[in-house]
C-alpha cells in the first residue's frame, strides 16, 4: 500500500508504455507494467487491445477490468514454447486459475494448450464448463470436501492429495475397482523472500505432507488399489524473483521421485509449482518467463541424469505471471480532499472491494490517467477507495498529472487476485470485465446489479411489514 514514486524517473504517463526494442521482439509480459498492446492514441488517450480506455468506460461503466487478450496469449505461448525448447521430456503448463478463474480466461488458456489448476469445486466446475479437457485439470486444496472430491473423481480430473485426511477420504469414497488418479503434495522446506502470506514451501505451512512422513506416505499409497499415484507436487510461494529457490526445489523433488520407486510407485509426473513474479513498480526486476523455465529444465534434467532416472513429465502452474500484466482496472475519479502540507486524497468509484490486495498484503501499484497520458506528472496524491474504511487506500503517494472529477484512472497489473478476491463490501456490486483484441471489446463478466446483491437474501415472513 505504501509506495513512494521514484523522483525524476517518470515524467509522463506515456513513459509506462512497454518499451519496444529491435532486440526484444518477444517481450516477457511479466517484465512490463502495462499490457503489451498499450498505446497512446493521437488524442492523448490510453489504448489497449486497439480500444480506447475512456470509450470502454463510457460503454461498460466503471470500475472496469480490461483484459488484453494478446498479452495473456503471449504469456501462455512463452511458457509452453520455452518448456518445449529446454526440456527433453514431455511437459505440460497448467494455469493456476485461482489468480482469475472465469469461463473466458480458462477458455483462452486452454486454447493455447494449457491445462488448468483449480483449488475448489467452483473453480473445477468453471473449467469444465469452459471446455477444458478433464485430463488437463488438477484439483488442489488443503481441505477438499467430500463433495469436491466426488466431483473430481466423477469428472476424471487428477486430485493433488494434500494430507492424510484426504488420502483416507479418497480410499473411503472410491467405488469397487475404481482407480483414482492422484499426485502427492509435499512441503519441501525451502524459503523464499516473499510476503509471509504467500510463502507455501517452508515447513511451517498449512499445505502438503511433511517430508519426514515421506516413507510412510509412499508406503500407504502403494498399498491402496484405489489410488493411482502418478506424481509429486510442491510449491514454494508467489511473486518470487529469485531463481535459486526453484532450482533447489527441483533437485529435492527428483530425490522424492527416486524414493517413490523404492515402494513400487511408478511416478511419471513432477509438478514444480509456479510463483514467478511480475513487475508491479519500476524497481521490480523479475526473470523473464523463458529464463525461469530454462533454469527449471536444466536442474531437473541434471538431477535425473545424476540419479539415473528417466525424465518425468514436467508440470508447472504459473498464475500471476500469466494473467496479472494482461489486465488493468479503470476507475472514474470523483471527490478530492487537500490537507495542507500533509496529503491530497483523490477518490475513485471502487477500491478494496474490487482490489483487496493493498489493504491485505500492502501491495503496491502504479497508475496513469487514461485521458491525460502526455500531461506532466505534477502532483503526488493518495488514491482512496470509496468504502467506509480508513484503510481503503489503493495507492499511497501516486505521481499523477493534475486530476479532475471524471478523469479515468487506470491501475496497472490487476489481472491476478483482483476479481478473484473481489467482494460486495458495503454492498457494492462487483465490476464488469471485458476482453479486448484488435479493436474489439467483448464482455466476459457482467456488472452486478443491486438486484444481484439481494438475490440470495431471504426475509422471514415474521419480519415483513
Amino acid at each position: 500500500m505504501v509506495s513512494t514514486h521514484p523522483t525524476g524517473v517518470q515524467h509522463f504517463g506515456s513513459q509506462y508504455l512497454p518499451q519496444r526494442h529491435d532486440t526484444k521482439a518477444n517481450p516477457s509480459p511479466n517484465q512490463e507494467l502495462l499490457p503489451l498492446t498499450a498505446r497512446v492514441h493521437h488524442h492523448d488517450l490510453l489504448e489497449i487491445g486497439g480500444c480506447d480506455v475512456t470509450t470502454l468506460v463510457e460503454q461498460f461503466g466503471s470500475p472496469l477490468y480490461i483484459l488484453d487478450e494478446e498479452t495473456l496469449r503471449s504469456a501462455c505461448q512463452q511458457y509452453r514454447d520455452a518448456f518445449k525448447q529446454y526440456y527433453k521430456g514431455e511437459s505440460q503448463v497448467l494455469y493456476a486459475s485461482k489468480a482469475w478463474n472465469c469461463l473466458a480466461v480458462c477458455a483462452i488458456a486452454a486454447s493455447e494448450g494449457l491445462g488448468i489448476d483449480v483449488v475448489s469445486g467452483g473453480e473445477l466446475y468453471t473449467a469444465l464448463q469452459a471446455g477444458v479437457s478433464h485430463d488437463k485439470i488438477y484439483l488442489h486444496g488443503n481441505n477438499k470436501s467430500r463433495e469436491e472430491l466426488i466431483l473430481a473423481i466423477e469428472s476424471g480430473v487428477t486430485v493433488v492429495a494434500d494430507n492424510w485426511y484426504e488420502l483416507h477420504t479418497l480410499v473411503e469414497i472410491a467405488q469397487p475397482g475404481q482407480s483414482i488418479r492422484i499426485m502427492l503434495r509435499l512441503t519441501p522446506g525451502i524459503e523464499c523472500h516473499t510476503h509471509e502470506y504467500i510463502r507455501t514451501g517452508h515447513l511451517d505451512s498449512k499445505f502438503g505432507f511433511d517430508p519426514n512422513d515421506l516413507d510412510e506416505v509412499f508406503a500407504f499409497v502403494s498399498q491402496q488399489s484405489a489410488l493411482n499415484c502418478v506424481g509429486v507436487h510442491a510449491h514454494i510461494g508467489s511473486q518470487i524473483f529469485e531463481r535459486q529457490p526453484h532450482q533447489d526445489l527441483a533437485a529435492v523433488m527428483v530425490q522424492w521421485l527416486r524414493d517413490a520407486g523404492k515402494y513400487g510407485l511408478n511416478i511419471t509426473e513432477l509438478n514444480v509449482g509456479g510463483g514467478l513474479g511480475i513487475k508491479y513498480i519500476e524497481s521490480d526486476d523479475p526473470p523473464s518467463i523463458e529464463e525461469w523455465v530454462k533454469a527449471i529444465c536444466e536442474v531437473i534434467q541434471a538431477a535425473c541424469a545424476a540419479e539415473n532416472l528417466p525424465l518425468p513429465k514436467l508440470l508447472s502452474e504459473p498464475g500471476r505471471s500469466l494473467i496479472a500484466t494482461a489486465c488493468v482496472t479503470a476507475y472514474t475519479i470523483g471527490s478530492s480532499k487537500v490537507i495542507p502540507e500533509i496529503r491530497t486524497y483523490v477518490a475513485i468509484d471502487g477500491g478494496m472491494s474490487d482490489n483487496p490486495r493493498p489493504i491485505t498484503y500492502q501491495s503496491v501499484y502504479r497508475a496513469v490517467i487514461a485521458n491525460k497520458m502526455s500531461s506532466p506528472l505534477s502532483q503526488t496524491v493518495t488514491i482512496a477507495g470509496k468504502h467506509c474504511e480508513s484503510g481503503d487506500i489503493l495507492i499511497k503517494n501516486a505521481l499523477l498529472p493534475k486530476t479532475e472529477p471524471g478523469d479515468i484512472l487506470v491501475v496497472m497489473g490487476t489481472g491476478a487476485y483482483n476479481y478473484s478476491m473481489a467482494s460486495n463490501y458495503n454492498r457494492l456490486p462487483r465490476p464488469a470485465a471485458v476482453v479486448v483484441a484488435n479493436g474489439e471489446a467483448n464482455l466476459i463478466l457482467q456488472r452486478e446489479t443491486y438486484e444481484d446483491l439481494i438475490r440470495q437474501d431471504r426475509l422471514p415472513e415474521r419480519l415483513k411489514k
